[in-house]
């Protein structure tokens, strides 16, 4: 049997709409974020998954909802699924970072690590995303599981779930709102801990 992994990204919010750093602010779907939902919703519903567990932020567990309904499921929420915290910068745009923070913002863009303004680091993000999905995964060998998460939240994931270095490696791009990507369990590994990326960034109406 088949085992699938699917991690959606929640839809737009306004924030998104005005390139703001998000994190773990609590902002919730604009107009345009609830229609891709549920464009998102009627695709999903034609092969519907086992289970849908979501972040417990606004933004993410209503786009979680729509496919639920959609699917007739319910909606578990996990903190593990939280989008990267960034600390201090989370409400801005990327020139108001660079503006105040010139030094920090030169390492962040840098892909180095940024310290003492509380951001998250990237392997910490990578790890608990994974760590919970790999939970997921086993407790339903043979079903499909569907997250709905965050942007950074789910690239970072997916670099864990790969078995790549978060803070060295760069080259998964991220997911565009109510866009999803597709893993499934690496049979050849013998720890059970990693996953091979069947697909990345679908549209919300890719069948």
């Amino acid at each position: 049997m088949r085992t699938r992994l699917i991690l959606v990204r929640h839809g737009q919010t306004e924030y998104n709409r005005q390139g703001r750093l998000q994190g773990q602010v609590d902002i919730a779907l604009n107009e345009a974020g609830t229609r891709q939902a549920a464009v998102l919703a009627a695709t999903v519903a034609e092969n519907p998954p086992d289970l849908i567990v979501s972040s417990p932020l606004e933004r993410a567990r209503d786009t979680a909802q729509i496919l639920a309904n959609a699917c007739g499921l319910d909606v578990r929420t996990d903190r593990a699924f939280l989008e990267r915290g960034f600390g201090e910068w989370e409400g801005l745009r990327g020139e108001e970072i660079r503006r105040h923070w010139p030094a920090e913002h030169a390492e962040w863009r840098a892909h180095r690590p940024v310290t003492g303004l509380g951001v998250e680091p990237r392997p910490a993000v990578g790890e608990r995303v994974a760590v919970a999905c790999r939970q997921l995964v086993a407790e339903n060998t043979g079903g499909t599981v569907m997250i709905v998460s965050h942007g950074a939240a789910i690239t970072l994931g997916i670099t864990a779930l790969l078995g790549l270095d978060a803070d060295g490696f760069r080259g998964i791009a991220g997911l565009e709102n109510c866009h999803r990507s597709v893993l499934e369990p690496l049979t050849s590994d013998t720890t059970g801990h990693l996953m091979r990326l069947v697909s990345h960034n679908l549209a919300p109406d890719f069948l």
